[in-house]
């Protein structure tokens, strides 16, 4: 799943959404990542999971020999061409999970700050991170950010966690004043030796992870109110990628009716400007 997100966004680096449909390029970047991935599924089994997610029901009910799952089959082959030139036929994909692995084994760390950082780094990838950053510094700012949430509001900031030097070195106190050692919550730093140009780019990765959350409905997601709560790093300068929810809200719905919805899916049209179509 990780490695078809990632095709995903690199794939809409290059191409436009209103010539490729975004239902056609994700199901073909599951079906190639279960070949790249050594996780074998059959096409057809994908484009009925595919048709599934998109009517909201059980894929038992989506028959195997109907005709949107034939469509949908054609689809994920025919795009499945631009989608390995988009690639530049490079199927070698890391992803943050291994370098959080890797941090799990060196250091104890609690069973919720590991489960805070595994989910984040899933969440990452409904950002654009993963053709930004390498997958090591958006590990890294994961099991920072999963540290902060853990330690509390009375924790060290992430600006601490982060700077390049730990506080306790460059802040003389009296000993019998001395602030608990902020080293454990440095832990990621200095276990990947991180350069100051790469804390710049952790920074930057907290900032987008946070805005992502902060753009989230509350309502829906109350759990999150411990993520939205926590200050990005003061380094970041990083202007918003996402939209309050409170603004996406004002959209209605009125402005796209059900025809024009329709209509606007993956367009027909020949190789190489939109998804191709077969041809006899």
């Amino acid at each position: 799943m990780c490695t078809a997100a990632t095709w995903f966004h690199r794939f809409y680096m290059r191409y436009s959404m209103s010539d490729f449909h975004r239902q056609d390029v994700a199901a073909t970047c599951i079906f190639l990542a279960t070949k790249t991935e050594e996780c074998g599924r059959k096409l057809r089994d994908v484009a009925r999971v595919c048709q599934a997610k998109i009517h909201s029901t059980d894929v038992n009910n989506i028959p195997a020999d109907g005709r949107e799952v034939e469509q949908c089959q054609a689809a994920i082959l025919l795009t499945e061409e631009v989608l390995l030139e988009a690639i530049c036929f490079d199927f070698v994909v890391e992803n943050p999970h291994s370098y959080l692995v890797d941090i799990f084994d060196a250091v104890s760390t609690d069973d919720l700050v590991q489960e805070y950082a595994w989910s984040i780094a899933h969440d990452s990838y409904r950002t654009p991170l993963c053709v930004f950053f390498p997958p090591k510094i958006i590990a890294a700012a994961c099991f920072v950010l999963a540290q902060r949430i853990h330690d509390g509001p009375n924790s060290p900031s992430l600006d601490a966690r982060i700077s390049a030097t730990a506080p306790s070195m460059s802040l003389p106190t009296p000993p019998t004043h001395k602030p608990p050692s902020p080293d454990a919550t440095r832990f990621a730093i200095e276990h990947f030796q991180l350069t100051e140009n790469e804390l710049v780019s952790v920074a930057v990765v907290l900032a987008i992870i946070l805005d992502f959350y902060n753009a989230q409905d509350m309502e829906f997601y109350p759990y999150i109110s411990s993520i939205v709560s926590v200050t990005p790093p003061a380094s970041s300068f990083t202007s918003r990628l996402y939209a309050p929810f409170s603004v996406m809200t004002q959209v209605t719905s009125s402005e796209v009716t059900v025809q024009e919805a329709t209509e606007t899916r993956t367009p027909n049209s020949s190789h190489g400007g939109h998804t191709p179509v077969a041809t006899t």
